[in-house]
């Protein structure tokens, strides 16, 4: 049994390392066992096809970006200093990335939106559920910080959460097409902006939680 879930875990590592490196239609499954070094009935055994593995390696990587960004988010401090531990951690990401692979590979839900929007319906479906489940997670620290007084009171928290996470791609996306990690240090600066929070002292004010008089 143990030498069954080695051989999964290895297609998985196998194929999640190919994708973010050269993208899913070019991958072969016979490049992917290879990389595993598992015999190619063994993929066959786990997935009906190249695209079911893609769904799993989708799944997988977005239950561990859920738990971090659930964590990041949920956690004790203002809002909008969870919102920056956020935009931080994907940074360290990206630098991490960097140094393990010599090039920013950038996001992989991004990576694969671009790649297969409009050739694979049941990929494209299952990436519009995980971003949409990033948007809920993001307005919903958004809501906090608007009902504390920390941004604009007109801020659209739905609207809101959607750029914020739109605007995440995206640097993800320069910082990939640069091959610089540094672009997404605006993220903060833009998010602010964003959400009507243009004052120097009141930035300092809900970073340290205090509340509008």
């Amino acid at each position: 049994m143990g030498r069954v879930g080695q051989a999964r875990d290895k297609i998985l590592i196998a194929a999640r390392t190919l994708i973010a490196q050269r993208g899913y239609t070019a991958l072969g499954v016979a490049e992917i066992c290879a990389a595993a070094g598992v015999p190619k009935g063994s993929f066959y055994h786990f997935f009906q096809s190249k695209q079911a593995l893609a769904l799993t390696v989708i799944d997988e990587h977005w239950t561990a970006q859920r738990a971090q960004w659930t964590e990041l988010l949920g956690g004790d401090g203002p809002p909008l200093r969870r919102l920056r531990d956020l935009f931080e951690a994907t940074e360290t990401v990206q630098r991490s990335g960097q140094q393990d692979n010599g090039a920013v590979v950038g996001c992989l839900f991004g990576n694969l939106a671009l790649e297969l929007s409009s050739q694979d319906g049941d990929i494209q479906g299952r990436l519009q559920q995980i971003f949409n489940e990033q948007i809920d997670l993001i307005e919903q620290v958004v809501t906090e910080a608007r009902d504390r007084g920390d941004t604009a009171a007109a801020v659209d928290v739905r609207d809101a959460a959607r750029s914020i996470v739109a605007q995440l791609e995206g640097r993800v996306l320069f910082a990939k097409l640069l091959n610089d990690p540094g672009q997404l240090e605006a993220m903060w600066r833009n998010c602010l902006a964003l959400l009507g929070v243009t004052d120097p002292g009141r930035t300092r004010e809900v970073l340290a939680g205090a509340r509008p008089e």
